[in-house]
Order: C-alpha cells, then sequence, then structure tokens
C-alpha cells in the first residue's frame, strides 16, 4: 500500500510553490489562490462521499449530490471543501484505496469545475491523494499525520501541497476504547511537534503544515474539553490550528442528542476554539458556522471586512 518509490511531480507543477516560499506563517499557499488566516477564520465544509460516516453517512454517496452539496457550501462561505471517501467513525471498516478512489474522484474532478475555492482531500493514502491532486485537489487532510502511508510524505513534500497533520490515539477502530492520557493537552502538543519534525526531514515545507488536535479521535468528553480549553498551547507552535468539532459524540453526550441535532452545540464549540486561537474549523453546516465564525472573528480580530470580500 503505497511502499513504492513516488514518481516525481508533473513538470506544469513545478512552479507551484514560488509564491508560497516567504508566505507568512498564517497564509497558506494553494493552487487556487492563498488563504489569509491572520485576520480572520477560514471555514472548512466537510463532504463524506460513504455510506457510513456518523453524521451524513450514504447521504452524499450519490456523485451528483456530493457535487451540489459542494456547490451549496462555497456559496454559503465555505473558504476550503474537505472530500473524504473513507469513513473515520470509531469501529468504522477500513475501505481499499481502489474503493476510496472510486467514491472520491469523480466528485473533486466534477466539482473543481464548480467552484474556485480550494478543495481538500480527506485520506490516509498516498495513491488516492496522488489520484485527487491530479483531479484538481489542492491539500490532504491526513488523520495519521504521515504515519499510515509511508510514501504520503514524500507525495506532499514532492507535490508542495498542504497537509494537516491530526493527532489520533490509535485506529479508528481501537480509538474510543477507554482512551487514556497523563495530560492530553501536552501528549497531543508533543505528538504535533514531532509530527510536523517528521515532516519537515521528509521536505515537506513548514509554511505548508497545518495541526489538528483531533477532537473526538482517542479522547473522552473531558479531554476533548481539555483541548479546547488549552488550544493556545497548540497555537505555539507556530502553525495553523484546525479544529473539527462539528456533530461530534461529545456534544452529544453533553446536550444527550443525535448527530442531528447538536448544530446549536457545534456552533458553541466552534466559536470557543475560534476565540482560543484555532485557524481552521471543520463543519457539516456551512452557511450557520461561517455566521457564528464571524460574529467570534469579531470579537478577537476586530470588525470584519465587508462579506462579499471574505475570501483573500
Amino acid at each position: 500500500m503505497g511502499n513504492s518509490p513516488m514518481d516525481g511531480p508533473p513538470e506544469s507543477r513545478t512552479n507551484r510553490s514560488d509564491a508560497s516560499r516567504s508566505a507568512p506563517a498564517l497564509v497558506l499557499a494553494t493552487r487556487h489562490g492563498m488563504i489569509d488566516m491572520s485576520r480572520r477564520t477560514v471555514v472548512m465544509g466537510i463532504v463524506n462521499v460513504t455510506p457510513d460516516s456518523f453524521s451524513d453517512g450514504g447521504r452524499y454517496l450519490d456523485p451528483a449530490r456530493a457535487v451540489a452539496h459542494g456547490e451549496e457550501m462555497a456559496r454559503e462561505g465555505a473558504d476550503i471543501i474537505d472530500i473524504g471517501g473513507e469513513s473515520t467513525r470509531p469501529g468504522a471498516r477500513p475501505v481499499s484505496a481502489e474503493e476510496e478512489m472510486e467514491r472520491v474522484l469523480p466528485v473533486i474532478h466534477r466539482l473543481r469545475g464548480k467552484v474556485s475555492i480550494p478543495i481538500s482531500i480527506d485520506t490516509m493514502k498516498a495513491a488516492v491523494a496522488r489520484a485527487a491532486l491530479d483531479e484538481g485537489a489542492d491539500l490532504v487532510n491526513d488523520i495519521s499525520a504521515l504515519r499510515f502511508d509511508p510514501a504520503m510524505a514524500p507525495l506532499v513534500a514532492a507535490e508542495k501541497v498542504p497537509v494537516a497533520l491530526m493527532h489520533m490515539q490509535g485506529t479508528p477502530q481501537t480509538m474510543q476504547q477507554d482512551p487514556f492520557y497523563e495530560d492530553v493537552v501536552e501528549e497531543v502538543k508533543a505528538f504535533l511537534q514531532s509530527r510536523i519534525q517528521f515532516a519537515l526531514e521528509a521536505g515537506v515545507d513548514r509554511e505548508r503544515i497545518i495541526v489538528d488536535p483531533g477532537i473526538g479521535f482517542g479522547k473522552n468528553v473531558d479531554h476533548n474539553l481539555a483541548l479546547l480549553r488549552g488550544l493556545s498551547a497548540l497555537t505555539a507552535l507556530g502553525r495553523p490550528v484546525l479544529v473539527g468539532t462539528s456533530r461530534k459524540t461529545f456534544i452529544g453526550k453533553l446536550l444527550e442528542s443525535g448527530p442531528e441535532e447538536r448544530l446549536e452545540g457545534s456552533l458553541a464549540a466552534a466559536v470557543a476554539a475560534v476565540l482560543a486561537g484555532a485557524n481552521v474549523i471543520r463543519v457539516h453546516d456551512v452557511k450557520e458556522a461561517a455566521r457564528a465564525v464571524r460574529i467570534a472573528d469579531a470579537l478577537r480580530f476586530g470588525a470584519p471586512e465587508p462579506m462579499g470580500a471574505r475570501r483573500a
């Protein structure tokens, strides 16, 4: 699974890094423009092209519906659309790279021709990431933080695309089996620091690295709340911090509600994350989250720019 050496990037991609080599720490360069996180929070919309994701599994398995959903998210204020073809809910079964590609590639291909904002591929597999980049994806969201597939780090480095590195204790199959930490904030910080260093040694540019504490991935309610309270420890790593709390189980436990009844809790957690220093919020409900984040950004950064001028 991706253990063979990766080919070099196509010639047409070799100049894509030039504009970003001197980019400030909170400006992320992608193929489809610069994303400035220095004065506002970036909203990443989730499109699950899966039959079994915890919140909307099966709803967007049909490519046409997934593309339409992505277009809607772009209209509602998403800055990035994150497309995934393998469920990572607790206990989810793994899928092959071939099956994952069958799900996501038609969506990326069609959506790329319809939206101008960056598209993210949510995968742990280098083969899937490479194919997604070929179809027009802009960044890689790897929940394994480059641990699952040895070919992923060389691919990201060669392709010169942004990568999100997430903390996860265990695997999706085992992560919620009594997770334990002595100090969850310090342990997650140390892990992310080590993965940043790994990425750098593999040739990934620092300016292209995003970190994610992995809310809900090998954490119980108290762990998740502690990470949200202690988010400033992660912003101290000097890289943009991505936080995904949308419809997560810990919100359901606090509200005693199912995934479809967690909007208010998701928005509250997103606002708390923004005020604690998050730079990217990964959400299912883009319209509502973008509006909530706009208020949080006003508190954090000052009066916002007009709605029509949101993107860098």
